[in-house]
């Protein structure tokens, strides 16, 4: 059975057609979109939840190094435990500090479809 989902898009895009905010018609797209809402979020930025968010972007701001990495792994694990556990079940979080960059790779299983998911991003220092 193929869910219809419709939800507006991330980041906000403009559909050229309409002239209205883009929509999100793919489930699994709309689910990694909330994702990247959690975890580019920094607590505080939200008026009426001020503790929603990871704050992966504040990252780029700390000494790159496997201290660094493991705490971007828990703060990673804690936000979508707390925010996306109705969507998504936390198999694996890995972070590894390379060079300038941080790589934060996360496997999930979509709860709705019990499928495994990848989400790759890479956090510039």
């Amino acid at each position: 059975m193929k869910e219809h989902i419709s939800s507006i898009r991330y980041p906000f895009a403009i559909d050229q057609g309409l002239g209205t905010l883009m929509e999100e018609q793919n489930y699994d797209q709309h689910v990694k979109q909330l994702m990247l809402q959690v975890l580019f979020t920094n607590p505080g930025e939200r008026i009426n939840r001020p503790d929603f968010g990871c704050g992966i972007r504040r990252m780029v701001f700390a000494p790159n190094s496997e201290v660094s990495a493991n705490l971007t792994k828990v703060a990673v694990t804690q936000a979508l435990e707390k925010w996306m556990a109705d969507l998504v079940s936390v198999v694996d979080v890995k972070v590894t500090s390379v060079n300038e960059k941080l790589e934060v790779g996360i496997v999930y299983i979509l709860n709705a479809r019990q499928e495994r998911h990848y989400l790759n991003l890479e956090v510039t220092l």
